[in-house]
């Protein structure tokens, strides 16, 4: 088994990358949708279903399906023998940083859930501050693989 992992390293690497970018583009985009539709989608009721649609579309279609990949990819990366020294610092940095984001990515599915029942109760506001969860965690992320402290 390790052999196989090993022969489709670069593979694995290429497909990691790939859906860790799909996976951030979405959560990214999502707190936005949720600000947008907190501020104008309660106010202008018409428009309040289209928010709703392109909030299930993105997680069900792109994030949940990238977050996936991310995962499996990951733990291939994980399991291939000579990738990760667990004696290193980085690897335990990246993987607090990646749980975080999981916790993330689940936190905007409950936040979804709350505007389709109508019980949203979380401001544009700190939908904008918690914005900020993916960008901290991808810097340390990439800063603790590049570097490698």
């Amino acid at each position: 088994m390790t052999d196989l992992l090993a022969d489709f390293y670069p593979w694995t690497k290429a497909l990691h990358i790939v859906s860790m970018v799909t996976w951030m583009a979405g959560l990214f985009y999502m707190p936005r949708l949720f600000v947008y539709h907190v501020e104008h989608g309660e106010t202008t009721p018409e428009i309040g279903p289209v928010f709703e649609i392109m909030e299930v579309k993105l997680l069900r279609l792109i994030m949940n399906p990238a977050f996936v990949a991310t995962w499996i990819f990951g733990l291939a990366l994980v399991f291939t023998p000579g990738i990760v020294d667990w004696s290193s610092v980085w690897p335990w940095t990246k993987a607090a940083a990646v749980l975080v984001l999981s916790w993330y990515h689940h936190w905007l599915g409950w936040r979804r859930k709350d505007f389709l029942l109508g019980r949203n109760t979380t401001s544009g506001r700190t939908f904008r501050i918690m914005n900020e969860v993916p960008t901290v965690c991808l810097l340390v992320i990439v800063f603790s693989v590049v570097l490698k402290f």
